[in-house]
């Protein structure tokens, strides 16, 4: 049957001559893989841009559950980026956006508000001149979709956060794995602001590092086998 659904581009890779198989994130089937063909032509049926890693698109494509891969019937832009593309530091965070959530979703069942919240961000990426923190605003905000947002919250008797744990606590933890105050301070801060507004917590460029690195620590206590993030490394650089 054909299925129409919006869809945000997670991975491309070529197939033969002249097609690319597509891992797509769909609002209605969840993470898919299509096989388009033609699309490496001289004059292709569909532009290849429309395809890259990050498009938010709208797909008309064959769907059964019994199948992996199926085929792309039609490809047409949701929304066309004025600014992502053009400004390495927004294709940098946008890039960590999309490698995070490749790796933490894994099914294919549909999942509306998650999906919702991803597209969102990479809106707000595409429209905002804050974004800066955005990508760990992101982080955080996802970890409610995966089933491990932080407990309770920072104050002056909780002033550490226990990685372990997921939650703020009143003593340092007798591990690694937790957030000194300064830190924890910065978590509460992620947790009680809105996306548009998270460029505006201050935040120096080593902490803004340190924080990257904690909530990836994070990821990987509270998912079976995370795989390595490598686009953060580029993502610090750019940001710095």
């Amino acid at each position: 049957m054909l299925i129409k659904t919006s869809g945000i581009v997670f991975k491309t890779k070529k197939y033969g001559e002249s097609s690319l198989i597509v891992d797509i994130y769909t609002e209605e089937k969840g993470l898919r893989s299509y096989i388009i063909g033609g699309v490496r032509k001289a004059r292709p049926t569909v532009g290849a841009s429309l395809l890259q890693v990050l498009s938010l698109v709208d797909i008309v494509a064959y769907h059964r559950e019994d199948r992996t891969l199926t085929r792309l019937k039609e490809v047409r832009p949701f929304h066309t980026y004025q600014s992502v593309p053009y400004d390495i530091r927004k294709s940098a965070v946008g890039m960590f956006i999309v490698e995070v959530a490749r790796k933490v979703i894994r099914g294919h069942e549909a999942q509306p508000e998650l999906f919702s919240f991803l597209r969102n961000t990479l809106l707000l990426l595409d429209e905002s001149d804050q974004f800066t923190n955005l990508h760990l605003h992101f982080m955080v905000g996802l970890s409610a979709y995966l089933g491990f947002w932080p407990g309770e919250h920072f104050d002056e008797s909780h002033q550490y956060f226990d990685l372990q744990a997921g939650t703020f606590c009143p003593v340092e933890p007798p591990h690694a794995y937790h957030l000194q105050p300064e830190e924890a301070e910065i978590l509460q801060a992620l947790l009680n602001t809105a996306a548009e507004e998270a460029g505006n917590i201050p935040m120096t460029l080593s902490l803004r590092r340190k924080m990257l690195n904690h909530l990836i620590t994070y990821y990987r206590l509270h998912i079976e086998d995370f795989p390595a993030i490598h686009s953060h490394q580029i993502l610090e650089e750019v940001l710095g």
